[in-house]
Order: C-alpha cells, then structure tokens, then sequence
C-alpha cells in the first residue's frame, strides 16, 4: 500500500509540473492560415511568451505554404 501512495504521489506531481498547452503542429497551422498568421504576429510582438519552438513551427507552415505545400493545391 505505501508503495501504491508513492506511486500516486508521484504520477500527480509530474502531471501537474506545468499547464499542457495544446500544441499546434505545422501541419495545422499549414491547414489554418488565419491561426498562422496570429501566432507569426505573436512571435514578432511578444517572441518570450509565445514560445521559441511555437515561433519554429509557425516559420515552418509559413515556409510551406509560401512554397507551394498547401492543402488547397492537393484536392486540383
């Protein structure tokens, strides 16, 4: 049993380190140009709290959809 109470203990305080936030992966910023284009405004006015690897990710879509990856050229 005590070792049940130290695994429990255990579980909560790793689950509860910080907030999760949703991640938002290239591909769905790919696939909502509106959402991209509030997180590439983010990164620019206020880099620290929108996150460094957000920023990457937001860069990445923006790198696809300017270069031709967008889902809208896939359906023609």
């Amino acid at each position: 049993m005590p070792r049940f109470l130290s695994l429990l203990m255990a579980a909560a305080l790793t689950a509860s380190c910080g907030p999760s936030q949703p991640t938002e992966t290239v591909d769905f910023l790919v696939a909502h140009p509106e959402r991209l284009k509030e997180v590439q405004r983010l990164c620019k006015e206020e880099r620290a709290k929108a996150g460094e690897e957000l920023c990457r990710r937001a860069a990445e879509a923006a790198n696809r959809r300017f270069f031709g990856d967008r889902p809208e050229q896939k359906s023609q």
